[in-house]
């Protein structure tokens, strides 16, 4: 089996977890989506490829920030935004484990749209993202992660990321093609019509989110 391997808190524990089933005998192969996720697949004994060699993956199993009733995901917190959503798209199924903190009415009410960015023309790219944000009708705001720290966060294909707050986003895929219409960016973190099931723990036990119910 050809497996997607998601990045973050959550996904952490599925490679673990997985790296036990391999070491008992699974015959996988793992795709990772950033260099810390390929870096513990390695420590776990997961054998590992990539895209170049893999054309489709049968799963890629993944963390989430926020998960609306439809499925539709924002992710990114972990910086590996960009690598998750080609190794998803690659996928025949992507499934989402996650806790029920994530799970929101519409998107976007508690957590920041990760948007990765070019270093070149940051200024400019940035201006435009805010006007979008400035334009949603919220109190908006837009924070280029670690630049408080003074050290901006830098994704594994050395990029940047602004966070930006829109608060409830009730057009998804409209705000999708305004932010793929910005030149400096590369991509964000809406997941949309991408996730087929959702496995979500409660404290009454975990359950199972499938696309269209």
């Amino acid at each position: 089996m050809k497996v997607g391997l998601g990045t973050g808190s959550t996904a952490r524990h599925f490679v673990d977890l997985l790296g036990e089933k391999v070491r008992a005998g699974m015959d996988i192969v793992g795709v990772p989506t950033s260099e810390a996720t390929a870096s513990q697949a390695r420590e776990c004994g997961i054998p590992l490829s990539d895209l170049d060699t893999l054309a489709r993956l049968d799963v890629t199993v993944d963390g989430a920030d926020e998960i609306d009733g439809d499925l539709n995901l924002i992710k990114g917190a972990g910086g590996a935004l960009l690598r998750e959503k080609i190794v998803a798209a690659a996928s025949d199924a992507m499934i989402v484990i996650a806790d029920d903190t994530k799970v929101v009415e519409a998107l976007g009410g508690r957590f920041p749209l990760p948007v990765e960015v070019n270093r070149f023309g940051l200024g400019a790219t940035r201006a435009l993202v805010q006007r979008l944000v400035d334009g949603h009708g919220t109190d908006g705001w837009v924070k280029l992660r670690g630049e408080e720290a003074g050290t901006p966060f830098e994704t594994d294909g050395g990029h940047l990321i602004l966070d930006a707050f829109f608060g409830r986003i009730s057009q998804p895929e409209a705000l999708s093609n305004e932010l793929l219409n910005i030149p400096g960016v590369v991509q964000h973190g809406l997941f949309l019509n991408m996730c087929r099931k959702a496995y979500v723990a409660t404290p009454n036990g975990v359950e199972t989110l499938l696309k269209g119910n």
